[in-house]
């Protein structure tokens, strides 16, 4: 990559608040898609849910069992469990700092709910769940599902007090657990007060940067809790400060510049498309699920 690109940080371009569009007793914030935002192309959406704390004996996460066709979903549980079955035989209870990765692809049914024991006992929960386009020749892959606890996923210690969570991609010669069809890299970050970092990312790939919580700049300018932040595609690195303890989603991907039709639970790239999709998951073709 030319030197003078590697040597520029990313500038910020807009934060995007997280709109709050609770679903029943769930606390839930939305910031892609949201006004002036349709996509941060080949990201499609995020929500977080929480934090908050449930009671004991309550009803836990509304999430049946549903279908999606086209795209990739990656969950993070920041705090409390998460129970995952689907219509290829997955089944898994996913842990604090613990993450999913599915990918839809030609279809699938799945149920993301909590666990007995949650809904028993209740607790903290704060979970996102961003979804992650893939390009029309892999729209019908095969579906997968990969669930890792917090153990799973390599913890690798930055400049002092930052911590990078390595789920999919490679950074520094080790290799995330989650291996993408499109080269997606993606980690969580945590930053004590008083902590920075630069991050590298080739020029033109696009960034996917959240902020959970805390108090950051990116490339010398504040932005706030809660926002998606925006960046441009030139530069080399992304320079993170901290001025709290903060937590971050951090990711980047290739551009797929191809159209989008989304309906509901199925992105696809036309009508037509679309519209198949329906049928197909009406006649049964995304397989069954009991949840």
């Amino acid at each position: 990559m030319p030197a003078s690109n590697v040597a520029t940080p990313r500038r910020v371009i807009k934060q995007h608040p997280a709109h709050r569009d609770d679903i029943g007793d769930l606390t839930t914030r939305r910031p892609l898609p949201g006004p002036g935002l349709d996509q941060l192309d080949p990201f499609l959406f995020l929500n977080h849910h929480g934090p908050q704390t449930y009671p004991a004996n309550n009803q836990g996460l509304p999430f049946g069992p549903h279908p999606h066709r086209g795209f990739e979903t990656v969950t993070f549980i920041l705090e409390g469990s998460l129970a995952h079955a689907d219509s290829t035989d997955h089944q898994s209870v996913i842990h604090e700092g613990g993450v999913q990765w599915m990918t839809a692809g030609s279809g699938i049914v799945h149920a993301e709910v909590s666990p007995p024991e949650f809904l028993r006992d209740g607790g903290p929960l704060e979970i996102l769940q961003l979804w992650i386009n893939l390009p029309s020749k892999l729209k019908i892959s095969a579906p997968h599902y990969v669930g890792l606890q917090q153990g799973d996923i390599p913890r690798i210690p930055l400049a002092g007090g930052v911590e990078l969570n390595l789920i999919a991609g490679q950074w520094e010669g080790l290799q995330g657990p989650v291996e993408t069809l499109t080269g997606v890299f993606m980690s969580t970050l945590s930053l004590d007060a008083g902590s920075r970092e630069t991050l590298p990312v080739a020029p033109k790939r696009q960034v996917f940067l959240y902020v959970v919580s805390g108090d950051v700049s990116v490339g010398g300018e504040p932005v706030k809790a809660w926002h998606l932040i925006e960046l441009d595609r030139e530069g080399g690195h992304v320079e993170i400060e901290a001025s709290s303890d903060a937590r971050l989603i951090f990711g980047h991907g290739e551009v797929i510049d191809e159209p989008v039709y989304s309906h509901g639970p199925f992105v696809m790239t036309t009508r037509d498309e679309i519209v198949q999709a329906v049928e197909d998951y009406q006649a049964g073709k995304f397989g069954g699920l009991n949840a």
